[in-house]
């Protein structure tokens, strides 16, 4: 069977998300794939639910639905904006940092897994071909 591009591209992030989600559960964070897609386009200091929403390619009224869950469970916190007195930033709250911290270090494992399957020079390759892709995919690159 002749898999297109997209599917072999999604198979194996789809196994590398399922290891990421599992071991957080296991550690006793239960965020969600929705979450997660919000939570990780979080600026560094802080975003507008508006442009959480845009990025992650949901309405406004979804972002702010998991915004608030995420801080209900204190994955993020709200503050207000130092631009825009009326406005808030979404901003990573330390829960939250922990939970990424840990993420980061299962996405290394498996990275790692892959590389030793691929070998150093076409798991390269492959980062490399990513990386371009992404200059033509990826609005906010």
């Amino acid at each position: 069977m002749d898999l297109n591009t997209g599917l072999l591209l999604y198979i194996p992030y789809r196994a590398m998300e399922q290891r990421v989600f599992t071991a957080l559960a296991d550690a006793g964070h239960d965020i969600t794939p929705a979450q997660a897609r919000l939570f990780q386009r979080i600026a560094p200091d802080g975003s507008r639910t508006s442009e959480l929403a845009e990025q992650a390619g949901v309405t406004k009224q979804t972002a702010g639905f998991l915004v608030e869950q995420l801080e209900k469970q204190g994955y993020v916190e709200r503050v207000p904006d130092p631009a825009d007195g009326r406005a808030r930033l979404v901003r990573i709250a330390p829960r939250g940092a922990e939970a990424a911290e840990f993420a980061a270090k299962i996405v290394a494992e498996v990275e790692e897994e892959w590389r030793a399957h691929l070998g150093p020079e076409r798991m390269a390759q492959l980062r490399d071909a990513l990386m371009a892709l992404r200059e033509i995919t990826d609005p906010w690159a």
